[in-house]
This record gives structure tokens, C-alpha cells and sequence, in this order.
């Protein structure tokens, strides 16, 4: 369907591959820019019914939904970008207009001659009074901070140059901001099975005998080991990765001490457990995963039975969980009706997911937090809509009698919310990745 882009996921690389040259990137990123403006941009605007959107940012202090928008040319807004998207519905129009000297890029064109009008404000102005909008969105929120991303500098001068009638039609464009970040075009969901690959390919070789030398190896070793990999690809990591151990010597650590303070740096040793969490950014798009590996004894070929069904106890919960995404049903009540289920089935269930997508940590319906598993006030209210990603990220607490302890099987997949249901982007994880002992 997309020549352009099947042409250039010939060269998405998996693992150990090279990937696209910053040309290549900047080309795809800004194809799929365009495409964003041209199909999901008038929907979302018709959805919350806002007419124009006005976003409004400095250099080097951008709103974050702005960032979003930038060419791929444009590390940064510059002097002062003015970005307005104006939506006739019935001529089904969208106007693309910067306020400034040059277009950005090729999907945003100029609108302001400053040699016929030098005040950047009355430009502006003249381009809403000339327009007449009924609502003007501005990027104000008290529940998401991406889609709070107008200074008091700016709001404040853009509301002292309105004229007094269309002061009353601002209005918060919390519903707009947060629907452009979450919703996925159909060529970035192309491209997401592959950056999903890429990073299971990179935990796959972090948790091998390529890395790991058991009675050696660190795993703050393994944690900078994918560090310099993702940079060496030319890709970047949105977060620190953390890698951890759970053995049957040691107790299992609480949430607070876990989340808060996280585990050290520990020698790997046969017969660990271990974890990581770890996501790439490229083509700016984000990935989240959690994935556990078995370090193999003397003689062993296959990790323990009882670990692996521990395993398959998280999955359970996935389940628990994704069966209950449905259009219009926020996280609050996704997180209830989840929990409620598990826990009835004898689970020890814990779940914080949250969108994914334009950032790690994106603007969606958040289900749950670690530390809030009665529901989060604002974002947990939001409804889930279709086209959209999440980082399906929970645990669950697991009796091993052979080990005389609890154990905590810690998930983390990119799975998709569309028309026909729910899917993971690249499947999940139902084995324990194996690292050899010797």
C-alpha cells in the first residue's frame, strides 16, 4: 500500500544490523508527518470539536505536542514558532499555518509577511479574526503534562492581543493534544512490529553468552552492555535500563524498595532469574519491554518447570487484562474490572500500564500505577479510543515452594488497540530466555 515505506523497511534492521541513514530517517519521518496531518489530524479536530488550534512555543522550550510536529530538519522550534490548524468541516478543509518568516517544512506553510506586518502577535490575530473560529484550542491541561505545553509567558500575550470576543472561545485543547499523540497512523504501525523486533533482538543478545559470563558479568555490565548497543546502531534509549536478579538466597524485596531504589549491581550467577526493562526510540516512535531470562545450573537444558509456569501466571494476568480493553471504557475501569478478575482466580496481580507511542511515558488512558492501584484521577478517567499503544506493563507474585519464597514476574509488551480488538505488536513472551552457564 505504501511503496515509499516498504521500500525503506528493507533497510529496518534487526539486532545487529545498520539502520536507516539520517537522510533516510529524516525522509520517512516527514512522510509520516504528512500523513498524520492528512488523516488522522481532521478527525481529531472533528472529534473534539475544535475549529483552530493555536500552539505557540521558543526555542529550546517547546511544547511537547509541537515537538511532535517539527520537521525532521528541525531539531528545535526556532525564535518563536506559531503553528496554526484550522478546520472547516463543512468545505472539509485543514489549513497548516506557521506564523513565521519560512514554511516548516513541507506539511506547514507560512502565513506571516514581516515586512508588511512586523508584529509577530498582530499576524496572528489577523489570522484568527480573518478565519472566525468558534473554538480556539490552546495546549492547557491540569491531567497531562504533554498536552500542557503553552508558558505562562505566551498564554499570557496571546490573551492580552485577542480581541475580547474570542477570548471567550479558548478552551483547553487537552482532548485534541492528547488524541494526536496517542492515535497511530497506518504507516507507523508498519513500522512498530519492527522497532519491537529490534529491541527483542538486542534483550535477546543482552541475555546471552555473548554478554554474560555467569560468576563474572555484572548486571550493571549487561545494563551499559545495551546502552553502547543502542547507541552503536545509531538508536537511542528513552530511559536508563535496569537489570536485576531474583535467586533462591535472597528474599523478595517489597514494591517501594524494588521501584524506589531498584536492586544493585550484582554478580550473575547460575540458577538467577533475571529481568530487565529496556526501550529504544527511533523514527520517533518509542518501545517499552520487560522480559525474564533463566541463567542455566550444571546440567541443566531447560529452565525449572516451576519458574516457567510462574511465567505463564503473568500471561495469565496479560490476559485478565487486555480482555477488558474496549472503546469508550477508561483505565480506572479497566484497572477495577482487571484486578477484580485475577485476584478472583487467585493472582497477586499489580498493573500500571500506560500509552505508548510519540514518547515512552505517552498521553492516553493511564491503567493503574504501581504505587495507585485504586485508579489514577484525569488521566485514568480518559477513554480508551482505537489506534492506539500501550506498554501492557504489570506483575504478579508468585508462591515458589521450591525455593521457599515469593517470586515477581515483572511483563512489559507493546501491544495495539484497534478497530478489530486488541494485539501484541510482535507477539509476547511465554518462555524464559536461557543463558547458558558455561
Amino acid at each position: 500500500m505504501y511503496k515509499f515505506l516498504l521500500i525503506f523497511l528493507l533497510f529496518i534492521p534487526r539486532a545487529g544490523a545498520q539502520i536507516l541513514s539520517e537522510k533516510e530517517q529524516a525522509a520517512l519521518v516527514d512522510k509520516i508527518l504528512d500523513e498524520r496531518f492528512t488523516t488522522i489530524l481532521p478527525e481529531l479536530m472533528d472529534r473534539t470539536n475544535i475549529d483552530m488550534w493555536v500552539l505557540i512555543s521558543r526555542e529550546y522550550n517547546e511544547d511537547p505536542v509541537l515537538r511532535t510536529m517539527l520537521p525532521a530538519t528541525w531539531l528545535n522550534a526556532r525564535r518563536r514558532t506559531i503553528l496554526v490548524f484550522h478546520r472547516d468541516q463543512e468545505k472539509d478543509t485543514l489549513e497548516r499555518l506557521a506564523i513565521a518568516r519560512y514554511d516548516v517544512g513541507d506539511n506547514i506553510s507560512s502565513a506571516w509577511d514581516p515586512e508588511a506586518e512586523p508584529d509577530q502577535w498582530k499576524a496572528l490575530v489577523e489570522i484568527i479574526t480573518t478565519r472566525d473560529p468558534q473554538k480556539i484550542g490552546l495546549n492547557y491541561s491540569g491531567d497531562f503534562n504533554i498536552a500542557d505545553g503553552i508558558v505562562k509567558t505566551d498564554h499570557d500575550l496571546f490573551m492580552k492581543i485577542l480581541p475580547q470576543e474570542y477570548r471567550e472561545r479558548v478552551v483547553s485543547a487537552e482532548d485534541l493534544a492528547v488524541g494526536w499523540i496517542e492515535t497511530r497512523s497506518e504507516m507507523e504501525m508498519e513500522l512498530y512490529e519492527e522497532l519491537v523486533e529490534i529491541t527483542k533482538g538486542i534483550i535477546e543478545e543482552a541475555f546471552s553468552s555473548k554478554v554474560i559470563v555467569p560468576g563474572v558479568t555484572t548486571t550493571n555490565d549487561v545494563v551499559w552492555w545495551m546502552r553502547q548497543k543502542v547507541t552503536d546502531m545509531g538508536l537511542e534509549t528513552w530511559f536508563h535500563p535496569t537489570v536485576d536478579i531474583q535467586r533462591k538466597e535472597e528474599g523478595l524485596k517489597d514494591h517501594i524498595e524494588a521501584f524506589s531504589a531498584g536492586y544493585g549491581d550484582k554478580v550473575i550467577l547460575p540458577g538467577d532469574l533475571l529481568h530487565c526493562d529496556f526501550g529504544i526510540t527511533y523514527l520517533r516512535l518509542n518501545t517499552d519491554c520487560q522480559q525474564h531470562a533463566y541463567v542455566l545450573q550444571k546440567g541443566e537444558i531447560a529452565a525449572p518447570l516451576f519458574l516457567q509456569e510462574a511465567l505463564e501466571k503473568g500471561n495469565w494476568l496479560q490476559d485478565f487484562l487486555t480482555q477488558n480493553f474496549k472503546t469508550g471504557r477508561n483505565g480506572n475501569e479497566i484497572l477495577r474490572l482487571s484486578l477484580k478478575e485475577a485476584k478472583e482466580e487467585g493472582l497477586r496481580p499489580s498493573i500500571y500500564t500506560h500509552p505508548l507511542g510519540l514518547y515512552g511515558h505517552s498521553a492516553g488512558p493511564t491503567i493503574g500505577m504501581w504505587d495507585a492501584q485504586e485508579g489514577i484521577p484525569g488521566a485514568g478517567e480518559y477513554p480508551l479510543f482505537p489506534r492506539t499503544v500501550y506498554a501492557v506493563e504489570l506483575n504478579t507474585t508468585v508462591a515458589v515452594p521450591e525455593w521457599n519464597k515469593d517470586v515477581r514476574i515483572m511483563l512489559e509488551e507493546a501491544g495495539y488497540w484497534g478497530e478489530k480488538g486488541f494485539s501484541y505488536i510482535n507477539g509476547r513472551q511465554t518462555k524464559l530466555i536461557l543463558v547458558p552457564s558455561h
